[in-house]
């Protein structure tokens, strides 16, 4: 569902991907990438690459650029990218993820999180192109949500999402066939927003529906109103946090595993369940402990603590607060100056906080700084590389999403906007 430059690239990138070798460590996870990692790697921390090398996940390969893009002065790489953006004028609108780094933000038209980002892009049809700042996923529902004449862009193809990749196509309807040959019906898949266009196709030929983590909730009230369970997928924590806040007994929630027999669920448990989670997690939200709750609260005996529904469930039940990335935004931002707040979520956002409201105390609950590795690939080194090529006409690194899977993902989600 990804194409580059034409045909042929596309299937040297699928090519190059498949036969990867696929190990532990970042240099094997990226394929001789230019780029260097960033200091902490969250994937690395918390044991995703071995879990990822069994779910059979491999990056995209992203085309060699010159070195001279990232021995350029940073000043000057800056002034080069306000030139090209001046010169795109409205062909183009950029956006950028609340994750992203400062260097690239600066040149977002829009900032939000995923979904509220391509619904922005939707809103700009004059645009011809739509250059997104984010990982891969979310470039898939921007094209999804864009017009059919308007082309995606991601400027670093190795920009992926680990949680994402931790569910397949393949591993879901296996599950989903397994569940029918028990008898168990009245299945409602929902798959979280960061999943591929696929899964949410899945959902939409399914009589499902897509999520975020801030309308959760509200989709789980939708899904039990049409049927008896939930199978919900990429996101185990987000999933248990969602049942957690809409009381179902934790008896009745129950994790399938893939690479189990039956998920490694017993019959009698799947038919007691009301939600069946998925086996995957956030590699960045994975860090945060209650450890570092209890630190922070010793530290600072007045600190809220506020995190993301991506955190396992002992680290959202020993906060003052979760909720999605808006969430937190609107909360630390009404909160009165002078409180003091410990946010759990991705270091970039929490320190563009701390720039914008100096009137408070913000921290991130993590002390080592681990921004996602994957949104990180999209260096400003990338930017001018790519918005070089758009200015000459050269469309590197389109992101396309096949007809047929465009218009079941977009029955997914058109259901989700509908949800109350």
């Amino acid at each position: 569902m990804v194409s580059t430059l034409d045909r042929a690239s596309k299937e040297s990138v699928l090519t190059s991907a498949s036969t990867l070798p696929f190990g532990q460590s970042l240099s094997s996870w990226f394929i001789e990438p230019q780029l260097n990692p960033a200091s902490c790697v969250p994937e690395e921390t918390v044991g995703a690459y071995p879990t990822l090398t069994k779910y059979g996940a491999h990056p995209l390969r992203q085309s060699k650029i010159d070195r001279a893009y990232f021995k350029m002065d940073a000043e000057e790489r800056i002034n080069r990218i306000w030139e090209l953006r001046r010169a795109l004028d409205d062909r183009l609108v950029i956006l950028g993820h609340h994750y992203q780094r400062d260097e690239v933000i600066q040149f977002a038209d829009f900032r939000g999180d995923s979904y509220k980002l391509s619904q922005q892009a939707a809103t700009r049809r004059d645009a011809e192109m739509i250059l997104f700042c984010g990982v891969h996923f979310m470039a898939e529902t921007a094209d999804i949500l864009s017009g059919a004449e308007q082309k995606v862009i991601l400027p670093n193809l190795e920009a992926g999402c680990s949680m994402a990749d931790m569910a397949n196509i393949r591993d879901v309807e296996l599950c989903w066939s397994t569940l029918g040959s028990l008898g168990i019906s009245r299945v409602i898949p929902v798959t979280y927003m960061n999943s591929a266009a696929s899964l949410k196709a899945f959902c939409g030929r399914h009589d499902g529906i897509v999520c975020t983590s801030s309308n959760a909730p509200r989709v789980f009230d939708w899904s039990f109103a049409r049927g008896e369970r939930i199978l919900f997928f990429p996101d185990e924590h987000l999933g248990r946090n969602t049942g957690n806040l809409k009381g179902i007994p934790s008896d009745q929630m129950v994790v399938w595993d893939p690479f189990q027999p039956m998920g490694g669920i017993t019959e009698d448990a799947l038919r007691n369940a009301r939600v069946i989670l998925w086996k995957g997690y956030c590699s960045v939200h994975a860090r945060f402990s209650v450890e570092q709750i209890e630190q922070a609260r010793a530290a600072f005996p007045d600190v809220q603590v506020i995190v993301h529904p991506e955190c396992r469930e002992e680290v959202v039940n020993a906060s003052d607060a979760f909720g999605s990335t808006e969430h937190i935004i609107d909360v630390v931002s009404s909160a009165p100056a002078g409180s003091t707040w410990a946010i759990g979520t991705e270091i970039n956002l929490v320190n563009r906080l701390q720039k914008e409201m100096p009137e408070k105390t913000i921290f991130c609950l993590d002390p080592v700084i681990c921004p996602c590795s994957t949104m990180y690939r999209i260096h400003p080194a990338y930017l001018l590389w790519t918005m070089e090529r758009l200015v000459e006409g050269d469309m590197v690194n389109q992101i396309m999403v096949d007809g047929d899977t465009r218009r079941e993902a977009l029955i997914a989600l058109d259901r989700m906007l509908a949800v109350p």
